[in-house]
């Protein structure tokens, strides 16, 4: 018996081969359908949503088109829609994300249940961007596009049980948030599942959180923070102008559970932030960004990282605001300037400006001559300048002090003083003259005369005729004085 069942092992042997080989063959094909399931199944979703509201020149598009790599300016009307491409860089999966941009007009807010219905809902990013160049308009904004998603959220009409799981998820997340540990680590990629990740320790929300829960993220852009330096100069903002605004923002953020990023296309500052964390929101990528509170104009608060005692630190700077005052009562709008257009001035021709000018000097009163100033007793006195330059001066009037001539006011000082002297000294030498008789006796002029004849023949006096030739000289001087001033010597012709 024993050598039967020892031909009969061999044979059992090879029976139990070839079942080995088969088990390997099923195996195989087990793992390889399981190996593409779980492919499928990690693939990139597709028909994620992200609604951009925010003010018209806010920057919406222009955020939008720099996530893309696009610098196209192209500006569209009612519901824009662009995409941004999201790469899978582990697993080498492409997909495309839905960027619906809502007008800034309110008109166009209708335009909504062509990008949200009750399906897609779970699957959108609210993203809120507001204008850093205008801060007095920040908060009015948020809560007329939050108001506007909250609207249109309660139109659709979702069962009850279905929204508050979405909220629930929403709260979870936010509960959830921990401080990213490892920096270094390439992004974006899929984060993997952590164990034991349902028994960490929730902390309970805070009074002022997630008061308002629409049911999806939310992020709030605070565009063109490149104009801090506008604002500091032109406005005279100062710290805590920006710190009183990130404040109200801060709160805002706690009651909608929303991340707040600062950004500047301009500058492209945290642009790139930006779309990580988008991606992060929306396909549950690895993040590893931490909070950036230290730059004033690249704040970076993601969801859950914040509560009150944070947005506190920054009440401590408050010197001349209080932290419960009014937004709008703080930052208010400047004053606007009135642009005052100056009308067009149309210069006239020459020649009908020059003919208008004739015509009104034509109406003008003529101007007196000098001549028909002079007073009639000077006129009839005559000239006291002697008719002879070489001769001796006579005298036609009785009284020597007549013939002494009073300065002209339009005569310089000079001229007048040097007047005045010949006049004086020609008098004194008329008073000598006739002093053998008297001024008012008959013959007196000719007794002065004979007198005066007499002692230039005889040569007694000859210092009277030096005197007589100073005094001709200083005459001619202040002749030709009056005439370099255009006022003619009356003569004894005149007279």
């Amino acid at each position: 018996m024993a050598p039967v069942l020892e031909k009969q092992l061999p044979g059992a042997a090879g029976a139990g081969d070839n079942n080995n080989e088969e088990e390997e063959g099923q195996n195989l094909w087990t793992s390889i359908l399981s190996e593409v399931s779980t492919r499928s199944s990690s693939k990139l979703p597709s028909g994620k949503n992200i609604l951009v509201f925010g003010e018209d020149g806010s920057g919406k598009t222009s955020l939008v088109a720099k996530l893309q790599g696009a610098d196209h300016n192209k500006k569209g009307r009612g519901l824009e829609y662009l995409y941004l491409n999201v790469h899978d860089e582990d697993r080498d999966d492409l997909t495309r994300c839905n960027v619906w941009i809502l007008d800034g007009d309110l008109y166009h807010k209708g335009l909504l249940k062509f990008a949200v219905s009750p399906q897609s809902l779970p699957d959108c990013l609210a993203v809120f961007v507001v204008d850093m160049s205008r801060p007095w308009t920040i908060m009015e904004s948020l809560q007329k596009w939050a108001s506007v998603v909250r609207d249109h959220v309660d139109k659709l009409k979702i069962a009850p049980e279905d929204m508050r799981e979405m909220e629930q998820k929403m709260v979870k997340a936010f509960q959830e948030y921990t401080e990213p540990e490892d920096a270094n680590q390439p992004s974006p990629q899929r984060r993997p599942p952590t164990a034991g990740e349902d028994e960490a320790v929730v902390l309970p929300l805070g009074d002022n959180t997630f008061t308002h829960n629409l049911g999806i993220p939310v992020l709030i852009v605070c565009s063109k923070c490149d104009a801090v330096s506008v604002l500091e100069k032109e406005h005279d903002y100062r710290e805590e102008h920006f710190d009183f605004i990130q404040s109200h923002i801060r709160r805002f953020c706690l009651q909608y559970g929303a991340g707040l990023i600062y950004t500047s296309v301009k500058e492209e500052k945290n642009m790139d932030l930006l779309y990580k964390y988008i991606v992060h929101k929306m396909y549950d990528f690895q993040f590893t960004t931490p909070a950036l509170v230290v730059e004033k104009d690249a704040v970076f608060i993601p969801s859950g990282w914040d509560n009150e005692k944070k947005i506190g630190i920054l009440h401590e700077n408050f010197t001349t605001v209080r932290p419960e005052d009014p937004f709008e009562d703080f930052i208010t709008k400047p004053p606007v300037r009135k642009l005052v257009h100056d009308k067009e001035i149309n210069a006239e021709d020459e020649q009908v400006f020059l003919m208008k000018q004739q015509s009104l000097l034509a109406k003008q009163p003529a101007t007196p001559t000098r001549g028909a100033t002079e007073s009639p007793g000077r006129t009839a006195s005559g000239s006291p300048r002697p008719s002879g330059r070489a001769g001796q001066p006579t005298v036609t009037s009785g009284s020597p002090m007549a013939a002494v001539k009073k300065p002209d006011p339009n005569m310089k000082a000079g001229a007048a003083n040097e007047g005045v002297l010949a006049n004086f000294f020609n008098s004194l030498l008329s008073k000598k003259t006739g002093s053998p008789g008297s001024p008012g006796s008959p013959g007196s002029g000719a007794v002065g005369a004979g007198v005066q004849g007499s002692a230039k023949k005889t040569g007694q006096k000859p210092g009277l005729t030096d005197v007589q030739a100073e005094l001709d000289r200083m005459t001619r001087k202040q002749d030709s004085m009056v005439s370099a001033n255009n006022i003619p010597p009356p003569t004894e012709n005149e007279a």
